[in-house]
């Protein structure tokens, strides 16, 4: 659970530092030419990225936590933007609304907070679980 978490604030970190690296965004500021990431976004990713870290110093059962918990809020985030083209973990869906965007452009963007998520719930809830009982035996 701490090395998942560790890696997490890793991924994490290098989410915020995308703006960053010259190369990476195009002409109009976008990721990959995918997404535009702002001060908000890397705020949430460093903030994410320094919970992870918090969490993989402090237990193995705060690590689990932090993954459960970081893994519903951002696929939970990454499928409402899928449906809505808007997340709320930046406050899209109240700045920006429901946005008629292409699905695969929806895809394109909300595949990072679905996966992360996604594979984090896995880790947390499905990995945690069972080495847990395993330890209290």
């Amino acid at each position: 659970m701490r090395t998942f978490a560790l890696i997490y604030a890793l991924l994490l970190a290098g989410a915020a530092a995308l703006n960053y690296v010259p190369g990476i965004t195009d002409a109009e500021g976008r990721a990959f030419g995918i997404f535009a990431l702002d001060i908000y976004d890397d705020l949430l990713h460093l903030t994410s990225a320094s919970w992870a870290v918090v969490a993989a110093l402090i237990s193995r059962s705060s690590s689990r936590f932090f993954l459960q918990a970081f893994g519903i809020l951002y696929l939970a985030d990454g499928l409402l933007g899928m449906a809505t083209g808007s997340g709320y973990l930046d406050l899209g869906i109240i700045t920006y609304g429901v946005q008629n965007l292409p699905m695969s452009f929806k895809l394109m963007a909300n595949a990072p907070h679905i996966a992360l998520g996604g594979v984090a719930v896995i880790a947390g809830f499905a990995f945690g679980r069972s080495n847990d009982q395993v330890a209290m035996s």
